[in-house]
């Protein structure tokens, strides 16, 4: 079982590993270039320790094992008390029930927030994350087809709401 506690910025390089990972090799993650972990400081930095927007870590063995955040969905102030969720973990921590873990504990911690809505996009295909969206309420509401083209293919996205 890992520990799940609040990202501190020492955490930022493991983060961005995680996340470069998904860029290089996967479809899941429609940027296309790595990034420096100066580079997702200002992305850290919209994550508080409180609030709407969280971003937790699992920590195995003093290890970073996988990250989950709630972010801004969009910008307009109508929009405010909607966020965007999404998890990563670490390649070769997969399939050891990190993702249910983290996502767990973030909810938890939206449940006291003013939030209203949680959404998630989830590249297709992608089994795994559907079961994880739904274990945790999330349903289905549309899919936005061949809206992502990445290692020259185009890819659909299936987007998830819960209340």
């Amino acid at each position: 079982m890992a520990v799940i506690r609040t990202a501190l910025p020492a955490d930022l390089p493991a983060l961005t590993a995680i996340y470069n990972h998904y860029i290089v090799h996967t479809p899941i993650t429609f940027d296309v270039t790595t990034y420096e972990p100066e580079q997702r400081r200002g992305w850290f930095d919209d994550h508080g320790q409180d609030g709407r927007h969280r971003l937790l870590v699992a920590e195995e063995n003093g290890v970073v094992a996988g990250y989950a955040s709630t972010s801004r969905w969009r910008p307009k102030p109508a929009y405010d008390t909607t966020v965007e969720s999404s998890v990563y973990v670490r390649a070769d921590a997969i399939g050891r029930g990190i993702g249910r873990e983290l996502y767990a504990a973030l909810f938890d911690a939206m449940a006291k927030e003013d939030v209203h809505t949680i959404v998630a996009g989830v590249a297709l295909p992608n089994a795994a994350s559907i079961a994880l969206h739904e274990r945790f309420g999330f349903q289905q509401v549309g899919v936005f087809r061949e809206v992502g083209r990445k290692f020259g293919s185009y890819w659909d996205v299936a987007w998830f709401q819960r209340s």
